[in-house]
């Protein structure tokens, strides 16, 4: 099972958070009593281990009424999570993106319906028509076609962000043109690299000095080396059976508008008062509410809410939803090697509750965000969100890693032993993928991918021509097959790399040694 799936199932609870009358405003009576309760359960999650740290900043009416942090940035070590802690964000960097971008639609740079070709000339996907009139708006909507997984699988196995950009015209659309919702970090990264085209700058740069630095948001970057630099940074943290350990880390510079950002819960809090304002922050118009607007139109259905029931549906970077408090903007993150996150804005209230957590899986941001609202709106909890939550995200990956072991926990019986491994080794390549090497050592066969093989992972055999990689790190248990189609002289011909496999192109051909 390949590092996309992972992706695909993380990205099919992203955003998710609560179809219903429009919200009332709320007093702030009512958001401060609530406040209590809130600090109360995030403690209770850090004391119960449920998740290392939490950052949390709640907006109402255009204040910051609640910023805190609880438990630590890394488990074993003392430094504490404050408010300015840094973590990567994930996902949630995608309605931040939308932002940078609705700044240069304000400014007359791009328009939301600007052709990524006009911008990019040497744009290029794997059909004619769609490469020639793929908008802004299609990209952020995740409505292009592309599959949700493209780009993924080449990422992880270190390929640069030019190189996965490039290799993205190979993969063959899911869906007709406009016809399909399929959430895609590689297609919202190529419409922000194209909307930063105009501008002469990195991606990195634009989004410096359209959002960052005019809001203040001094701890906030999309770029990897600036999160590493932070002192005062939280790690990811994953369970692989021993609690939570800081074990994995995760660059996301390659998909960076759609994944890389990082922040600190006291930066987030003043976007979320741009975006509860309709693009004005401190008494300024920094972005034209229009342009802004424009990003929390519901375009594209998503289907039910798989907690809540409720409608949902994706906007421009955002996903939007007519729940049981009203309409209300949301977004989450997720990284599988170790981070939640979560944003939720009911705009007619005027609050907003922004949830960081450095743990994977956890539903902590979105029980603890459902649970405020409850008491906000209702006074008491209309359910045990926390429970539901976390029961969704223990679900993602845990009944397909036991499906997986369970499918590769013994070799079919009798079983065939493997061809001299000499049969097997040697270089295969494709388009997409570039090659592999398949190397024979002391009797085992070690597979190396990517730039100058620098991913390697050793193989081994389950039965004739099919051996196990274990590929995610952060999931040391899940196999993937590696199958070989031997040709009539007895030599493999190709090998199928089912963790690179999930768009059909993780079949490579032997070239000439």
């Amino acid at each position: 099972m390949g590092k996309a799936w992972r992706y695909a199932a993380v990205a099919a609870v992203f955003g998710l958070g609560c179809v219903g009358a429009l919200a009332e405003p709320v007093s702030r009576d009512k958001v401060l009593a609530a406040l209590p309760r809130l600090d109360a359960m995030a403690q209770q999650l850090v004391a119960n281990r449920a998740v290392p740290g939490l950052a949390i900043a709640v907006v109402h009416e255009n204040q910051i009424v609640f910023l805190k942090g609880f438990g630590l940035r890394e488990m074993g070590k003392a430094e504490a999570v404050d408010p300015d802690t840094v973590f990567q964000i994930a996902s949630l960097s995608k309605p931040v993106s939308a932002t940078v971008v609705a700044a240069l639609v304000s400014d007359g740079v791009v328009e939301w319906d600007g052709k990524i070709a006009d911008l990019d000339p040497a744009f290029r996907w794997h059909d004619a028509y769609p490469s020639a009139e793929v908008t802004l708006r299609d990209l952020f909507a995740h409505r292009s076609g592309l599959p949700g997984g493209a780009g993924n699988d080449i990422e992880a196995i270190g390929f640069d962000r030019d190189t996965v950009m490039h290799r993205l015209r190979l993969v063959p659309p899911s869906s007709s043109f406009r016809a399909g919702y399929a959430y895609s970090n590689a297609g919202l990264t190529a419409g922000a690299l194209a909307a930063a085209k105009p501008t002469g700058q990195s991606w990195e740069a634009v989004a410096e000095t359209r959002l960052f630095q005019p809001l203040g948001m001094t701890s906030t970057s999309a770029r990897h080396a600036d999160f590493v630099a932070r002192a005062d940074r939280a790690a990811l943290h994953v369970d692989i059976g021993d609690g939570w350990e800081a074990k994995v880390t995760r660059d996301a510079d390659v998909q960076a508008p759609a994944g890389g950002v990082s922040s600190s819960a006291r930066d987030l809090a003043q976007w979320m008062r741009l975006e509860l304002a309709n693009g004005q922050w401190n008494g300024q118009r920094r972005i034209g509410a229009d342009a802004l607007a424009a990003t929390h139109e519901p375009l594209m259905s998503r289907g039910k809410n798989p907690v809540t029931g409720a409608t949902t549906f994706y906007g421009l970077g955002w996903n939007v939803e007519f729940g049981r408090h009203g309409l209300s903007w949301g977004h989450a993150g997720a990284f599988s090697a170790g981070a939640r996150t979560l944003v939720q804005l009911y705009p007619d209230a005027s609050l907003g509750i922004l949830v960081l957590a450095n743990a994977f899986p956890t539903g902590a941001p979105e029980g603890l965000a459902d649970s405020y609202f409850d008491w906000v709106f209702d006074g008491s909890l209309r359910q045990d969100w926390l429970g539901a939550w976390n029961g969704l995200f223990a679900s993602l990956f845990g009944p397909a890693i036991e499906a997986a072991k369970a499918a590769y926990a013994e070799p079919p019986q009798p079983s065939t032993p493997a061809l001299p491994l000499s049969a097997y080794a040697g270089r295969y390549r494709n388009a997409y993928v570039g090659d592999a090497v398949l190397a024979e050592a002391d009797g085992k066969l070690t597979l190396s991918l990517g730039p100058e093989g620098q991913h390697r992972l050793p193989l081994t055999h389950f039965d004739r021509d099919q051996f196990l990689a274990y590929a995610a790190p952060e999931m040391p248990d899940m196999p993937s097959a590696v199958r070989f189609a031997v040709g009539p002289a007895g030599k493999a011909e190709a090998v199928t790399i089912e963790f690179l496999d999930d768009n059909h192109l993780g079949t490579l051909v032997r070239v000439a040694d």
